[in-house]
């Protein structure tokens, strides 16, 4: 069964001792099953975001930690910051991540809630999909009053804590818990102090925009319904929480917000409709940061947005569409952005899965030369294919941005990204294929001393022997998903880079004959007569195919040639 990972995001009401908050994530650190993503501090909002990801027990047991250690540490009654905040541990979030559900994570949050108020003196509040009522299910509702507040409305029935005392305590505050969809905090800088063309901007923006007035729009009527309650006039992006402040860190102001939904309103999105804002009020836009992580397709998609608005092709690799993405919004203007600190599935990545593709050129044809048997002919066939498949969506890139061809950008653009969907598929192949090689190792070594053991060694052989001949399989299939790219590419292709097309071909070809040849070896000594006869019977049949209709395009570029 896959591992069930939950994210936690908690936000505490210290920013500036760093001390303080080295001791808080010590806590989240010991707990074994965690690990901790990023701690972003902010000395102007005086609160620290916290990120770490792990298994459902493990997560709460370091988020209970963590907690208490605030509790110790944070005096409430000291705290000045520009954020809103009510307790030391002011929000404690869980996110689903991976292989659970959202009531699964709400469950684990509320765990966690009734855990803290058992055993501490913390009054806490569920909130978002924790909470079963819906009058307390928004954050800034619970909040509203903040820490100076907080003594009076705790007396309130309505205002009663889910979890720990009716009464507020002093120097922790109150904290609140509770589960969502990931969030983006997202603060785009302008080139002003003011922090009322901020707050302008930002009720420009925002989903619960302004409220609607009579005449001037700032100082104006109040417009209200039948009950005479005030009608609000929404902002341009739906999902998006928004306000202006001046951050003295920095000498500028900012529109903070949190992207509660990045897939209705994405990042570029609401930069672009942040933008559109100053420059109607005469400012404009010198930067943004991110506050915590970021999902790895928010940063793409925004890399494909500007390159479109550009004119370019968006067939680029990962690395490129980030660097586009970064650039275009300005967020290394405050700190370098490394994107293996600020993108979620980066820190998640173990990077000794990708031994083989880290390695240079040079040292991966160096450690295929050495004396051990892997890498062997499997990975380099996956390598070679995707080598191939390369060299197709290098011909597409050309096209979409050969002069002239401007009409037929989007066709090369969306065979570009084909190709490098198909590219990033087999370079996983490369690592995988020596893995599973490993895995038929690591079997054989199995002790054997009892029949039992024998029993498990054996079974254990047989099932990484099937897995070693479904990859080279997979190799094969992959590779030849590189036909309709590079005969398209024959077809329609910037006719200077026909070769190019014919050396994908050959590329693709070899790729698929050498992962043929690992299926004939690795079937030979799996016990699954079965498995082993329909595995290579797929693969003489693919093979077949891949000779002809491969073969055909590097025959037609050898004619083209002549």
């Amino acid at each position: 069964m896959n591992q069930q990972l939950i994210e936690c995001v908690p936000n505490f009401s210290e920013g500036r001792d760093l001390g303080i908050i080295k001791q808080i994530t010590n806590e989240i650190k010991s707990i074994e099953g965690v690990k901790l993503l990023d701690v972003d501090p902010g000395a102007a909002t005086n609160r620290t975001v916290v990120t770490f990801v792990g298994t459902p027990q493990a997560l709460v047991d370091a988020a209970f930690k963590a907690i208490v250690k605030a509790s110790e540490l944070i005096d409430m009654r000291k705290h000045s910051g520009e954020h809103a905040r009510m307790g030391a541990t002011d929000v404690c979030p869980f996110i689903p991540v991976a292989n659970i559900t959202m009531e699964e994570t709400a469950k684990w949050a509320t765990k966690l809630a009734q855990k803290v108020g058992e055993s501490t003196t913390i009054p806490v509040y569920l909130y978002g999909e924790s909470q079963p009522n819906k009058n307390r299910k928004v954050l800034s509702i619970i909040r509203a009053g903040e820490y100076e507040g907080f003594f009076e409305k705790i007396n309130k029935p309505e205002w009663k804590p889910d979890f720990g005392p009716q009464e507020y305590n002093a120097k922790s505050g109150a904290t609140t818990i509770g589960a969502r969809d990931f969030l983006i905090a997202y603060n785009i800088n302008l080139n002003t102090k003011s922090t009322r063309i901020a707050n302008r901007v930002a009720f420009d923006v925002r989903e619960n925009g302004r409220v609607k007035r009579i005449g001037n729009p700032y100082t104006g009527k109040i417009v209200t319904d039948e009950n005479g309650q005030s009608v609000r006039q929404p902002g341009t992006c739906k999902a998006v929480q928004a306000v202006g402040w001046y951050i003295d860190e920095y000498k500028v102001a900012q529109v903070s917000a949190n992207l509660t939904n990045y897939l209705i309103t994405p990042i570029h999105t609401f930069f672009d409709e942040v933008q559109k804002s100053c420059l109607s009020r005469g400012i404009r836009i010198t930067g943004s940061e991110l506050v915590g992580l970021i999902p790895l397709k928010a940063m793409l998609d925004a890399g494909k947005y500007y390159l479109k608005k550009q004119g370019r092709s968006t067939g680029l690799c990962e690395e490129e569409l980030i660097h586009i993405a970064v650039k275009s919004m300005g967020l290394d203007e405050l700190s370098p952005f490394d994107p293996n600190k600020k993108i979620i599935e980066y820190q998640l990545k173990n990077e000794s899965d990708e031994n083989l593709i880290n390695l240079t050129a040079k040292n991966l044809a160096q450690e295929t030369a050495s004396e051990s048997m892997a890498p062997g002919g499997g990975s380099i066939s996956a390598y070679v294919g995707s080598l191939g498949i390369s060299l197709g969506a290098m011909v597409a890139n050309l096209s979409a941005n050969k002069p002239g061809w401007e009409e037929k950008l989007d066709t090369f653009s969306d065979w570009a990204e084909i190709g490098q969907s198909i590219q990033k598929e087999l370079l996983f192949l490369v690592d995988e294929d020596t893995r599973s090689f490993n895995q038929i190792i690591d079997a054989i070594r199995m002790s054997k001393d009892t029949e039992k053991e024998k029993k498990l060694r054996s079974e254990a052989i047989q099932n990484a022997s099937k897995y070693a001949a479904e990859i080279p399989f997979k190799v094969m299939e992959t590779s030849y998903k590189s036909y309709d790219l590079l005969k398209a590419m024959l077809e329609i292709g910037n006719p200077a880079s026909i070769s190019d097309t014919g050396v994908g071909a050959l590329c693709c070809l070899t790729a698929i004959e050498g992962a043929y040849m690992n299926v004939r070896i690795n079937t030979k000594d799996i016990n699954d007569e079965k498995f082993a006869y329909n595995l290579n019977k797929k693969a003489i049949k693919l093979m077949n195919i891949a000779k002809k209709n491969l073969g055909f395009i590097i025959d037609k570029v050898h004619e083209s040639i002549q």
